[in-house]
């Protein structure tokens, strides 16, 4: 049973205006019991404090409101809030969690928060707004024993065994610096710490973890001490806080959380174990951690004034991230990596017309900003704004916006007023940033050669491209300010030029037989589509010569191709012709960007006979690789390590023979004699091994998955469970998944949308969705946003008529199974639209296949 928690608060107001008759705070779940206010500094212990008028709650709005006995003149005020809350059983507010002792068994719990975006008002009656920033001074009651300790955003300053003795210690800790709620943190937990580490400016930083786990919080000490010195000098700006702690929180609902001073984490995002997390995971948490130390300074220090600037917050700390992690591991290419993990993720979604503008005119509502626009959309035109005015340039401009707003609150266009002093009269900041930012999509622009001119030209780039955006408002029209950069076979030279929003077109003089390549290291936010004879032309140089061009340059030539056909710009044979060369590739990113539009096309192929000669083509590309895919030499860098990864999974999930054999005889080394499989490669042998293996071996698998302790070893037995071929262990194993002692609701769901995905399961889960939906509706309630996922899951990638007919019936039974009409118009659209794309495509991609393979 939860203990009711009885707490005080103590909101200091400062210069309030005159003729004040109200006085209004956030609150919703805490339990309100007394309100007092007094006016005029100082107050003194011996002071005595008014009850209010009168005070209540406005439900609506999140509102309690204080209304004096009297009209309040100017001047400075301090309200008292007495209330009771409890801890919630939901991962944000002030919250309940806990663990399994990994030892015992027992299960301890911890308390822990998440307030951001404005969940701190479950917590405490407050001015839950980012602009309405305060200082803390916060005070925890812990267990006396047991080893638990109370942290929060600041360093600890005393503690005090509660009189009368009730096993309880209260500590208390220094008041904060000027912060929004949103910041503010509480843990009280038993866990342990690595010694702490101190920062070059003198600060430590502690990671802690739940017993047994503290050898696996090395590498994120490691990683964040390197972050926090790098951004201290890239800023030029010092840490605010006396302490920087890192802690990982069992059923985190986000992948971090910038609690500045105290950072929390989901466990697979801080913890690493060199012998079971793979490189992905190590890439992963190197990269989470440097995001949210960027926080400290971007959102902590200076904060958007409202959550439209969001991007203030996320798009520069995603951008940041990828400069430390580049300091932290220089091996790591993380540039050319960036364009996989942002750029691309987002274009796709920003080529819709249901896009959003980075900084929106209206806000639908604070959780929708929380997207890949404000994060990915928003990093990428940093790195693009980076690439205009230089490195160093826009350093000095960004932090000098940092110290212009240090402790307060800011809007896009102070940064770009900041970027401006720097920049001068080299380029107008605004009038560039604003057609990337006030506008949503993104340009494609036509390169069209005639003799020696190249005509540039631009527009919004589509994903269906004979949708009409001339409804949709823009205040540029949907035309941007476009930093053009380009080489040529015969120059090197980066070249760049302006192709404006307020010109048709803009010609370049190219000798006729010369090469061009646009969008030099694709820093640009947009897409290039060539002529024929162009893309003709870097498809022979690339079979000629794979390092003609840079990786990054080579990812993009694949990516802006397929982006094009999909689109219905581009026929796809030209885009598949991009791919010709890939068996002399010798770099990760391309292959990635390579497999990932090709599963993109496997999809659309899903159970055709088409398939298979996607096929055997892909094994044709694999065949002629010589890299040993076996050897487990430690000597591969990340780059290698990913490379070995990326080309195994493709050829298990394409059937490539000797791929498959490896992955059982691996699989079956584990089950019988627990070897386990390189860390980089478990995934592929647990999952394509299980999709080889019997009953036998499934109930195995299933005993080492229930006894498993690591959560991303457990994630990894989780989905390979999902692989049978054998039609009578799936049902088996949703039997055995309600159990919520050996699966969690949200493991749950995910459980039944990967079988889907197996292609002996996706008729199973239709079937199981469709005679048991009313079960799981009473189980988990329909306001459970995993049930609507699980429906968009399961049926995006159904193509056929009889299909269309099977949603309908579904959605006629179960009318709230999706958010209304206009989410059940969407998923029977995009069925349909998997139809009229294998009408239009599927006969060309498959001669094509056909055609290439010899």
């Amino acid at each position: 049973m939860t203990p009711v928690i009885k707490c005080v608060i103590v909101l200091f107001l400062a210069a309030v205006t005159a003729g004040l008759d109200t006085l209004t705070e956030h609150e919703n779940h805490s339990e309100i019991t007394n309100s007092s206010i007094m006016a005029a500094k100082p107050w003194t212990s011996t002071a005595r404090l008014s009850p209010v008028g009168t005070a209540f709650l406005y439900p609506e709005n999140d509102f309690f409101v204080v209304v004096p006995n009297e009209e309040l003149s100017a001047g400075e005020y301090k309200l008292q809030i007495s209330f009771e809350g409890s801890l919630l059983d939901k991962p944000f507010g002030f919250y309940r969690s806990s663990y399994n002792d990994l030892n015992s068994h027992e299960q301890h719990y911890i308390a822990s928060s998440k307030f951001e975006p404005t969940y701190a008002r479950l917590a405490f009656p407050c001015f839950d707004e980012p602009q309405l920033k305060s200082k803390f001074k916060i005070s925890l009651t812990r267990p006396s024993g047991n080893n638990y300790i109370a942290l929060s955003n600041m360093n600890q300053e005393s503690e005090e065994i509660n009189v009368p003795t009730n096993g309880l210690t209260t500590v208390h800790f220094a008041n904060t610096v000027p912060m929004s709620t949103y910041l503010a943190c509480f843990i009280v937990c038993d866990y342990q710490s690595l010694e702490p580490v101190k920062a070059d400016q003198g600060f430590p930083l502690t990671v802690y973890a739940k017993s047994g786990q503290t050898e696996n919080i090395k590498y994120a000490q490691q990683v964040g001490i390197k972050a926090i010195n790098y951004y201290v000098n890239y800023f030029g700006i010092q840490y605010q806080l006396p302490k920087l702690d890192l802690i990982p929180i069992p059923d985190f609902i986000s992948g971090a959380m910038e609690n500045w001073g105290l950072v929390t984490f989901r466990e697979t995002r801080l913890l690493y174990n060199e012998s079971i997390s793979s490189i992905d995971d190590q890439e992963a948490i190197a990269l989470i951690i440097s995001h949210e130390l960027a926080h400290m300074w971007f959102g902590n220090l200076v904060t958007m004034k409202w959550w439209n600037d969001l991007w203030l917050n996320e798009g520069f700390a995603t951008f940041m991230k990828y400069k430390a992690t580049q300091v932290v591991h220089p091996d790591w290419d993380v540039d050319t990596s960036f364009l996989i993990e942002r750029l691309y993720s987002v274009q796709d979604e920003d080529s819709k017309l249901s896009s959003q503008a980075i900084v929106p005119d209206k806000l639908k509502g604070i959780s929708t900003m929380f997207n890949r626009i404000s994060y990915s959309k928003g990093c990428s035109v940093l790195r693009m704004l980076e690439g205009i005015l230089g490195k160093e340039v826009f350093r000095i401009g960004v932090s000098a916006y940092l110290k212009r707003f240090a402790f307060n609150n800011a809007e896009t266009d102070d940064l770009w007023t900041e970027l401006q002093t720097v920049v001068q009269n080299t380029v107008n900041v605004k009038k560039v940033m604003d057609t990337w930012t006030r506008q949503a999509g993104f340009p494609v622009v036509s390169a069209i050669r005639n003799g020696t001119k190249l005509t540039l030209k631009q527009q919004r780039f589509l994903s269906e491209f004979n949708t009409n955006s001339s409804n949709d408002s823009s205040p540029f029209n949907y035309k941007w300010e476009i930093p053009i950069t380009y080489t040529t076979s015969t120059n090197n030279t980066v070249n760049e030029i302006w192709l404006s929003k307020d010109e048709d077109s803009f010609i370049i003089d190219i000798p006729d037989s010369e090469w061009i390549k646009l969008n030099h290291r694709q820093v640009g936010y947009y897409t290039i589509n060539y002529s024929e004879r162009d893309w003709c032309l870097l498809n022979n140089l690339l079979e000629k010569n794979v390092d003609a061009l840079s990786a990054a340059d080579r990812s993009n030539l694949i990516h802006d191709a397929f982006s094009l056909a999909k689109a219905n710009y581009l026929p796809y044979d030209i885009a598949l012709n991009t791919t010709k060369y890939l068996s002399k590739e010798h770099h990760y990113i391309p292959w990635d960007v390579a497999a990932t539009n090709l599963q993109t096309l496997s999809e659309h192929l899903y159970q055709r006979p088409a398939h298979k000669n996607l096929e055997r083509y892909i094994q044709h590309l694999l065949e002629n690789i010589t890299e040993d895919l076996w050897n487990d030499s430690s000597d591969r860098n990340l780059l290698q390590r990913k490379l070995r990864a990326v080309t195994f999974k493709l050829g298990c999930s394409y059937g490539l023979p000797r791929c498959l054999t490896k992955a059982y005889e691996l699989f079956k080394r584990f089950l019988d004699d627990k070897i386990q499989p390189h860390q980089d490669i478990r995934y592929t042998v647990y999952y394509y091994g299980m999709s080889m293996g019997n009953d036998s071996e499934w109930n195995i698998l299933w005993d080492i998955f229930l006894n498993e302790q690591d959560p991303e070893e457990k994630e990894k037995l989780r989905d390979a469970l999902t692989a049978s071929k054998e039609i009578s262990i799936l049902p088996k194993l949703l039997q055995n998944a309600k159990n919520e002692s050996h699966v969690s609701s949200k493991d749950y769901f995910k459980i039944i949308s990967q079988i889907s995905h197996n292609p002996f399961g996706t008729q199973f889960v239709w079937d199981f969705l469709r005679d048991n939906w009313q079960h799981l509706v009473d189980r988990y309630s329909r306001e459970n946003w995993r049930l609507t996922a699980l429906i968009d899951s399961v049926c995006s990638r159904f193509n056929t008529q009889e299909r269309i007919g099977e949603m309908n019936i579904f959605f006629d039974k179960h009318p709230v199974a999706v958010d209304g009409d206009d989410e059940r118009k969407t998923l029977l659209e995009d069925v349909s639209n998997n139809i009229k794309w294998l009408e239009k495509h599927e006969a060309v991609i498959s001669n094509w296949f056909i055609n290439n393979v010899i």
